[in-house]
């Protein structure tokens, strides 16, 4: 016998090829474009209801880091694990999806993006959604990124990114060929502008970083700017996935 949650899966996902929800939002600081929940909701709420298939959301598992900006302020790291039960109207068969959502905040919105952000690339890989408009991964931006000033990401924030996140530099690959102390300076420099960091919150991000007083450039090790510009570049990371 057929169930019918698959069927209706498989006609959610043929309606949905045919237009596809575009990457048609610009995040301003740093450039990329990316498809919103609200977007998503739109395109997804009539052709759901037209199939007669209901997604039921259930948080499994919540987790939540407070870390301190250099600024002093507080910032808030919270990953949910979620459950989406597919569940057919006609004949009440059901097929349950689990995803988990990332997102930061400094006020109290850092569980609602983590929850629309598992809903929304749960719907993207169950039902396969296309875009329709030109994907940002074709392109290399030079961008600003909000303000995302702490000193660690919880290792639940440590994982890859989604691919309309656009990628930072990364460290060298191999850490006996050693490069200069105005390079590693200035790939920090770099990073920090993503993050909207002055001059004066940079030497402040890296005494949280590596748990010592820095004042100035020179006064970093090859280790401990190696230890900077690892934490920094997942800050980067870590604020594309927010805002994607």
């Amino acid at each position: 016998m057929e169930l019918g949650v698959y069927t209706e899966i498989s006609a959610v996902q043929e309606d949905i090829a045919k237009i596809g929800i575009g990457k048609d939002k610009t995040n301003q600081q740093q450039g990329y474009k990316f498809r919103g929940i609200d977007d998503v909701y739109d395109v997804l709420s009539p052709i759901l209801a037209k199939h007669k298939l209901c997604i039921l959301p259930n948080v499994l598992n919540r987790h939540v880091v407070e870390r301190i900006t250099p600024k002093g302020t507080a910032l808030f790291y919270v990953t949910v694990e979620c459950a989406f039960d597919l569940v057919s109207a006609l004949d009440g068969s059901k097929h349950t999806i689990k995803t988990f959502g990332e997102a930061m905040d400094s006020g109290d919105k850092a569980t609602n993006k983590a929850m629309s952000a598992a809903y929304k690339y749960a719907a993207f890989q169950t039902f396969c959604i296309p875009v329709d408009a030109e994907d940002a991964d074709k392109e290399t931006h030079t961008v600003k990124a909000n303000s995302a000033k702490t000193g660690k990401v919880p290792p639940a924030l440590q994982r890859e990114q989604p691919n309309d996140v656009p990628e930072p530099p990364l460290p060298p690959a191999e850490p006996e060929v050693k490069m200069s102390q105005r390079s590693q300076w200035a790939i920090i420099a770099q990073l920090a502008g993503k993050l909207s960091w002055t001059k004066e919150e940079i030497p402040k991000a890296c005494t949280v970083t590596i748990g010592r007083e820095i004042t100035k450039a020179p006064e970093l090790t090859f280790d401990e700017a190696q230890r900077c510009i690892a934490e920094f570049t997942k800050l980067v990371e870590a604020k594309g996935a927010t805002n994607g």
